[in-house]
């Protein structure tokens, strides 16, 4: 696991060898995942709880990218198998999957505060202020 420039120790990188094989794509996930948390981060939404959610996002980009490769090439309704007289034009699986990966990460991005309209209802990470005691008020170091 990688930390990201200037995201501190928010949040570490995922190793994406261990969930994705190709290169283009661990290389893709890596930028992904560099886009949305230094985003996050400049908008101060960025929190340790919000990594999985993170990850999901950036796996549903990769499934995105990859069934839209697969309806390019192929397109969008399969052709019905020749010979069979009963057999019919139906959707890809692809652009199903491709769809159902859009819908998920378009309620991600929403969830987390990355879409525009979405952004002013993300509150800011709250910091965790010390925590003083009513004998802190009275008791001062001694100087040595």
């Amino acid at each position: 696991m990688n930390a990201v420039d200037d995201t501190g120790s928010i949040v570490a990188e995922p190793d994406w060898s261990l969930l994705l094989s190709d290169a283009l794509e661990l290389a893709s996930a890596a930028d992904h995942w560099r886009r949305v948390t230094c985003e996050m981060r400049e908008r101060e939404t960025l929190s340790p709880s919000n990594a999985h959610a993170v990850q999901r996002l950036v796996l549903s980009y990769i499934v995105y990218d990859r069934c839209s490769r697969e309806v390019a090439d192929n397109g969008a309704v399969l052709k019905p198998k020749r010979g069979n007289p009963k057999a019919i034009a139906r959707l890809s699986p692809h652009f199903q999957a491709m769809r159902e990966a859009g819908n998920d990460a378009e309620r991600l991005e929403a969830e987390l505060g990355l879409s525009p309209r979405r952004r002013s209802g993300v509150a800011k990470v709250q910091k965790r202020a010390t925590r003083k005691t009513a004998s802190q008020n009275y008791l001062k170091p001694v100087a040595q």
